[in-house]
């Protein structure tokens, strides 16, 4: 079995999870316990910890997790329904190969199970194998960064933190078909990085663009499976890591309205935070995270798939070249444009013929205005 691989949650955390109020989060959650785990017919959304970090450059010591649990539930919840569940940790295997297979395992299990994993590393190159675990479930993967790196390296290197997105596009089965970053910091960035993801089509934010504003991101959240988190991302004066120093960054209210952003998208399967620097100032941080996930999940409109369209307004704006097709929801005021696939695109995509956009990208093209990402999204279809 797959989640033979799981340790139950520590003991100590136990014993002070079961000492707070029947009001704190931690009395609605589910434990794999020494004695006990937890029946996941009952469960919406999964929390798992993964004890290696041996991706990253700098390793700083063992992987302790227990000070984001503890601080995690002892938070109050909101008004919320959905089981819930901690399945303790995977463990270190002999080799990182080994913590690889095991967590893409557990991962494609609950998957199927219709689970959304939290995965709390450990070191970022864990988004592999997160990646990998798509591989049977016959479907493209948009993949979404919040980092101020775009981790490529090179291919015949080990992988590791800071190179793992190599492995992710180069490596067969290919099942990305759309890389997203947000937040990259151009001086942490090569130029050469730079102009890769532009020749490949990817999409990439500059962290003062998200920081000035944010909901630029919330399209893109709406169109990914996978969302990596790297906590480097965070300035140090928000997120108290001052081991990793990184003057630089999201605040704290930026990083917990794109985790909310993650949680509110229909289509996010999967969703992981990395690169903890094991102290207990950043546990609080990497918490409230956590907390806004799970809120931004209570939150899904159910927009995805689409099953029809007499729900949304549908406006065609005819430019020089291109008639674009937008899509405008009467429940939430969200946008789409469509992508029309045409030549040998993959069988795969004309499932996910809609993209998400904002309605600036609308009052764009009504001034002749090309969409980028929905340029972008068109050149992968066609080439």
């Amino acid at each position: 079995m797959e989640f033979d691989f799981l340790s139950p949650v520590d003991l100590g955390t136990m014993a002070y999870i079961s000492a707070l109020s029947s009001q704190h989060f931690g009395s609605k959650v589910a434990f794999h316990t020494e004695q006990d785990f937890p029946d996941l017919d009952k469960i919406s959304i999964a929390v798992i910890g993964v004890l290696d970090n041996r991706g990253a450059e700098n390793q700083i010591s063992d992987v302790d997790l227990e000070p984001i649990r503890k601080e995690l539930y002892q938070l109050f919840p909101g008004n919320w329904s959905a089981g819930i569940a901690d399945l303790g940790d995977i463990q270190a295997g002999n080799t990182i190969e080994d913590t690889y297979f095991a967590l893409q395992k557990v991962i494609a299990s609950l998957i199927k199970k219709k689970i959304i994993p939290i995965i709390i590393g450990g070191s970022q190159d864990l988004t592999y194998p997160m990646y990998r675990a798509y591989d049977n479930l016959e479907q493209m993967v948009n993949l979404v960064a919040i980092d101020n790196k775009f981790d490529f390296g090179k291919y015949e290197a080990p992988i590791s933190a800071t190179s793992y997105l190599s492995k992710i596009v180069i490596e067969t089965p290919n099942n990305l078909f759309n890389y997203s970053n947000i937040g990259y910091q151009t001086y942490y960035n090569s130029q050469e990085e730079i102009d890769l993801i532009e020749k490949l089509f990817f999409d990439s934010y500059r962290l003062g663009e998200v920081s000035n504003n944010i909901s630029i991101a919330e399209p893109v959240f709406r169109d990914a499976d996978l969302v990596s988190l790297d906590l480097t991302s965070i300035k140090s004066c928000d997120s108290g890591n001052f081991i990793t120093f990184t003057p630089n960054g999201f605040n704290g209210k930026e990083i917990c309205s794109l985790s909310r952003y993650s949680g509110i998208s229909d289509k996010v399967s999967l969703f992981g935070i990395f690169n903890h620097n094991n102290t207990i100032q950043e546990s609080v941080i990497v918490a409230q995270i956590l907390w806004y996930f799970i809120e931004g999940f209570h939150y899904r409109s159910k927009e995805y798939p689409f099953g029809t369209k007499d729900n949304y307004l549908k406006y065609i704006v005819p430019l020089d070249e291109e008639q674009l097709v937008f899509y405008k929801s009467d429940k939430t005021d969200r946008w789409w444009i469509e992508i029309p696939f045409v030549g040998n695109a993959d069988n795969k995509l004309k499932k996910n013929t809609l993209l998400p956009c904002s309605y600036d990208d609308y009052l764009g093209a009504c001034n002749q205005e090309l969409p980028e990402r929905w340029w972008k999204a068109q050149r992968k279809n066609i080439l």
